[in-house]
C-alpha cells in the first residue's frame, strides 16, 4: 500500500536496526542495494536514497512515507507532514545540531563579531543564507561537497555543519559560536497520502511500531519480590514510567513488583534494591514500549 523511502549513508544502519526492532525488517539482495522489501501488507516497496533527496520525493508524491532529518526538510523547504520525531541518530539518542563554527584561534566568540562579506562553506546553503539574512550580515555562502571542517581558515572564514557531540569540530581546531537548529530524525508523509483514510491508518500503525521500538531503547524491565514490611522502602527508590506494578503473592505476605527503568541506571539500582529488601530480582530486555 505504502511506498517507503529510507536514508542511505550515515543514518542507514541505525534506521535498518530500528525497523528490525519494530518487527519490520528490511530485506535486500545486498547491503549496497538501493531497494528492498518489508514483509508487511502495509508496505508495497522500499527504496534507500540519500536523506537530502527524501523530503523532495515525498513532497512530489514519488513516495508516500520516508525517514530523513528535520534539517533536510528545512533545507529543501518541503511541504510534507511530519508524522513523528524518532529520537535516534547515527551515534547517540540525542538530536544533531546544525552549528556555525570558526577557527578556535580567530578570537571570534559570537556571530555579531564576524566580519562582513565573510565566506561560509556548508552542505546547507538554504538554511545558512536565511540565517545570515536574518542577522543582517552580508555573507557569501558556498556549497560544500564534503570535508567541510578542513576549509577553515585557509579557504573560508566559517562553516555551518552538523554535529552530535562537537568532538570532530574540536579536533579540527574549530569553535562553535552559534546553533542554527536542532534536528531529529523524522518520519514524514506526503500530504495527499494522509488525506486517504486507509493510507493514513496504515501510516499511523507503522508509526506506533517505530515509536515503540525507539522508546524501548536504553530501557529494561525489572521484576522483583519483596516482603510486606519492606515494600515501601523498595518503592521509594524504584523509578517507573508512571507507577510500578505491584501484585500480592500467593503466600499473602509478599509482593511481586515490576517496572521499566533506564538501562544506564541498572548497575546502581540493583544493589540498592537488594539492600532495601528486594529478592529474586530479574532484568529483562524490551523490544517495544507503546504508551
Amino acid at each position: 500500500m505504502l511506498r517507503l523511502v529510507l536514508p542511505k549513508g550515515s543514518l542507514e544502519r541505525a534506521t535498518l536496526d530500528l525497523f528490525e526492532a519494530a518487527d519490520l525488517p528490511v530485506l535486500r539482495a545486498s547491503e549496497r542495494g538501493y531497494s528492498g522489501s518489508i514483509d508487511d501488507p502495509r508496505v508495497s516497496e522500499v527504496s534507500i536514497l540519500r536523506p537530502q533527496e527524501i523530503p523532495v520525493y515525498v513532497e512530489e508524491g514519488r513516495f508516500d512515507l520516508g525517514i530523513t532529518g528535520q534539517d533536510w526538510v528545512a533545507e529543501r523547504e518541503c511541504d510534507v507532514v511530519e508524522v513523528a520525531e524518532l529520537h535516534y541518530s547515527k551515534a547517540t539518542p540525542r538530536p544533531i545540531r546544525l552549528v556555525l563554527a570558526v577557527s578556535a584561534t580567530s578570537g571570534i566568540e559570537k556571530p555579531d563579531e564576524l566580519p562582513p562579506d565573510l565566506t561560509v562553506s556548508t552542505e546547507y546553503p538554504g538554511i545558512t543564507q536565511r540565517y545570515f539574512d536574518r542577522l543582517g550580515i552580508p555573507a557569501r555562502v558556498v556549497l560544500s561537497y564534503g570535508a567541510t571542517e578542513a576549509k577553515v581558515p585557509d579557504i573560508v572564514d566559517a562553516i555551518v555543519e552538523i554535529t552530535e557531540t562537537g568532538s570532530t569540530l574540536h579536533r579540527n581546531g574549530l569553535r562553535i559560536i552559534d546553533t542554527l537548529m536542532e534536528s531529529w530524525t523524522v518520519l514524514i508523509a506526503n500530504r495527499k497520502t494522509m488525506e486517504d483514510a486507509g493510507s493514513r491508518r496504515a501510516v499511523d500503525e507503522l508509526r506506533i511500531l517505530l515509536d515503540g521500538a525507539v522508546r524501548a531503547r536504553g530501557r529494561v524491565l525489572v521484576k522483583l519480590n519483596v516482603a510486606d514490611g519492606q515494600l515501601d522502602d523498595v518503592l521509594r527508590i524504584l523509578p517507573s514510567m508512571k507507577a510500578p506494578t505491584v501484585s500480592k503473592l500467593a503466600d499473602g505476605t509478599s509482593y511481586a513488583v515490576e517496572t521499566v527503568v533506564d538501562k544506564h541506571r541498572i548497575n546502581l539500582l540493583i544493589p540498592e534494591l537488594k539492600g532495601a529488601g528486594a529478592t529474586d530480582i530479574i532484568e529483562l530486555p524490551l523490544s517495544k514500549i507503546v504508551p
